[in-house]
């Protein structure tokens, strides 16, 4: 754990995105990156020099076998409260619009279900456990589907909640997530979508996987490029 708290705090740290007196959600999903995160902020919460409030926020976006409770109990045993919001997404989704790339209006109405919980609450920042692996692939999805260069922020501000974003995870890879996981045994929560591994960000992941085998150092590289702004150039 002294690695994810490192990396973690540096990230922090780099992107001040912790002040005094905030009062910040974690987005709770039951997966491990989410999981791992409330547990990693817990720790980090008792020798931060800035003090925060911490709560987790769950949205139950209606599929059948969501173990709300498993994720309830687990907040229960960090002695953090728990915030669940239950929503009829799946049902709009899936079975109203039909959406045939359900995804992004998933996550559209997602984000939105679970600022409008934080703002009901007075939180003013939401936490994500988003990792650096993730980062590369949204940087690959952003190019080869939106012919675009972007990839996740490590803090952002929505004007109209008035709520920052931020990924405390983003300089931890997510292989020292999964062996913390392990190591800690933090419980997690099976996604019940249907359409779970079975997604563009998947096969842009798998493709990644070919690629760092090919070459070696590639994933450090390209997290490099990421943060070397001075180095940053295109044809304008």
């Amino acid at each position: 754990m002294k690695k994810v708290l490192g990396l973690m705090r540096k990230c922090i740290q780099d992107f001040d995105m912790i002040k005094d007196g905030d009062k910040i959600g974690v987005g709770l999903s039951g997966g491990k990156d989410s999981m791992l995160l409330l547990y990693a902020l817990k720790m980090y919460q008792k020798f931060s020099p800035e003090k925060f409030e911490l709560e987790a926020f769950t949205i139950d976006l209606g599929f059948e076998g969501f173990n709300t409770e498993a994720i309830s109990n687990y907040c229960n045993s960090l002695d953090i409260p728990f915030n669940l919001k239950r929503t009829n997404i799946k049902n709009v989704v899936f079975d109203i619009r039909q959406e045939k790339n359900p995804c992004s209006l998933c996550a559209n109405m997602r984000r939105g279900a679970i600022h409008n919980s934080m703002k009901e609450k007075g939180f003013n920042k939401l936490a994500l456990g988003h990792h650096s692996d993730d980062a590369i692939e949204t940087l690959f999805l952003s190019m080869f589907y939106e012919g675009r260069i972007k990839t996740l922020p490590p803090k952002s501000y929505l004007t109209r909640k008035k709520i920052y974003v931020i990924r405390p995870f983003l300089y931890v890879p997510e292989e020292i997530i999964e062996k913390s996981i392990v190591k800690f045994e933090i419980p997690i929560v099976n996604n019940p979508c249907i359409v779970d591994k079975n997604t563009k960000r998947e096969e842009i992941h798998l493709l990644l996987e070919d690629i760092y085998k090919e070459i070696p150092g590639a994933k450090d590289k390209i997290l490099t490029a990421i943060k070397n702004e001075e180095e940053f150039k295109l044809w304008f």
